[in-house]
């Protein structure tokens, strides 16, 4: 079992991913999206649609990382994904349409819990977003949080997507402090599993009530929100 004190004393920096952790992307998009969708005439469940929007968001941006023929944006990785789940729908729309929908993604809000369980935090530890989201998509999002981080990072600055072990080299780097000495928080197993192998500390959020799985590289803790995380940590 972790020794949470011994934990606190050598964490300095909490980085966060963004979309699903500290944003409500499914909740979120799936509000956004059913107006348009019913002015489409589609009959079939928004939450089913923003699912395999989401899906194939990530697949795309796994394939791109892997290839290693240099960095797509987020943003093109996202009106691949949405024309592409249209397409599979059997929706009619134009590029205008497409473009629209994935820069929704920047007003996305966060889930209830997050704000006051990051005011707590921000007390004893620096706070900082680490996302795949564009630099200028990560800059666009800022009105929308409500709290100030003292660093925000795409996985630009590397040219890999999470969780591809270069992104959490560079995020190091730029918050100067030592692998250990960095949690990053995520609803992801797939983060938590890419911060791990690269050394850092580990939280998976589990707000869906999903098993972890098994692997190598387990998380140091396991929250049920960013309430119970802000518990633990503070």
């Amino acid at each position: 079992m972790i020794n949470l004190e011994k934990l606190k004393s050598e964490l300095k920096v909490l980085s966060f991913d963004l979309y699903g952790t500290v944003v409500d992307m499914q909740s979120g998009l799936t509000d956004m999206i059913r107006p348009f969708l019913r002015d489409k005439g589609w009959e079939g469940q928004p939450d089913s649609f923003v699912t395999w929007w989401r899906r194939t968001h990530f697949e795309n941006s796994m394939i791109d990382s892997l290839i290693d023929q240099g960095h797509t944006t987020y943003r093109e990785i996202g009106q691949r994904a949405v024309a592409y789940t249209l397409e599979r729908a059997g929706i009619s729309h134009t590029r205008e349409e497409v473009r629209y929908l994935v820069a929704q993604i920047e007003k996305l809000r966060p889930f209830p819990d997050v704000v006051p369980a990051l005011i707590a935090l921000r007390k004893r530890y620096k706070i900082a977003i680490l996302s795949n989201g564009d630099r200028d998509m990560l800059e666009n999002a800022k009105p929308y949080l409500d709290i100030a981080f003292n660093w925000t990072i795409s996985v630009e600055e590397a040219g890999y997507f999470k969780p591809q072990i270069a992104t959490y080299r560079r995020a190091a780097e730029i918050l100067g402090v030592e692998p250990a000495a960095i949690m990053h928080v995520a609803n992801h197993p797939f983060d938590c599993v890419g911060a791990k192998a690269f050394g850092m500390r580990a939280a998976y959020v589990d707000r869906r009530q999903r098993p972890f799985g098994a692997t190598t590289h387990a998380p140091d803790l396991v929250v049920r929100d960013f309430r119970d995380l802000a518990e633990k940590l503070t």
